[in-house]
């Protein structure tokens, strides 16, 4: 029987739009199924916007995005406009920012993830009902991939100034739905992509601005396959059988 071996870079390809479009769909959920009415509670999107983004650090005793870490998560925003935000949600009194720049969330801020844990929690389960197993055995293999992910981000020294090291290991508590585990682990693997698109583009000569308004064509082409090379290392703790059935297990996931 002939079989398609799915190299890891391949896989890393293939995977991406399936985990983006998975990790969407559970965010839209959570906004719609009482997300949008929390954050209004706290003081709207203007006070609780890079909580929902930095939810998974910043939730966990002690939890903080350190200055370089943040950059590269907000990488392709204006950084005038950035830091207005913070500033903005500092003055809600959401975000405690150290006068290293570090990032870490208040009294109120843990209280506004404490109840943003519990929304994702009910409108994950709402969403992928009757796919227990399949979220089960998605929890599972991304633990390995983000754990690997992480062995070989300390091998190569690779711990500041990433999107990555910032937000990983995801925020787990004890008792954490399967539905939570896996909405927030597939967040930190896109981060882990989203490092390995801006080390190929800029060692394609481009900056955040100029990948952005890059057309499609041969340059955009070689700057994605790059990319998937460089995300590629955690997929070589999969076997053959285990890369694709990640990829049947995400395709078959409503949202």
């Amino acid at each position: 029987m002939n079989t398609v071996e799915l190299a890891p870079h391949r896989v890393a390809g293939l995977l991406a739009p399936a985990v983006d479009r998975v990790f969407r769909a559970g965010m839209l959920a959570g906004r719609d199924g009482g997300g949008a009415e929390l954050s209004q509670r706290y003081g709207g999107p203007t006070a609780s916007g890079f909580l929902v983004d930095l939810r998974t650090r910043l939730a966990a005793p002690g939890g903080t995005v350190d200055a370089p870490g943040f950059a590269a998560i907000t990488r392709y925003g204006d950084p005038v406009v950035v830091r207005r935000t913070v500033d903005k949600q500092v003055a809600h009194g959401m975000l405690h920012r150290r006068p290293d720049g570090a990032l870490s969330a208040t009294e109120r801020g843990g209280a506004f993830l404490a109840e943003l844990y519990q929304v994702h929690a009910e409108v994950t389960e709402e969403l992928w009902a009757g796919h227990d197993e399949r979220v089960s055995r998605l929890v599972s293999v991304l633990g390995r991939l983000l754990s690997y992910a992480l062995v070989l981000a300390d091998t190569d020294g690779d711990r500041g100034g990433s999107a990555f090291a910032a937000m990983a290991p995801p925020h787990e508590p004890d008792g954490t739905p399967s539905g939570v585990l896996l909405l927030n682990r597939l967040g930190t693997l896109r981060y882990h992509r989203a490092d390995a698109h801006a080390e190929a583009w800029a060692a394609a000569g481009h900056t955040a601005s100029s990948i952005a308004t890059l057309p499609a064509g041969p340059e955009r082409l070689a700057i994605e396959l790059e990319t998937d090379r460089r995300a590629a290392g955690p997929y070589s703790v999969l076997g053959a059988d285990e890369r694709l059935t990640m990829l049947a297990d995400l395709a078959a996931l409503p949202g």
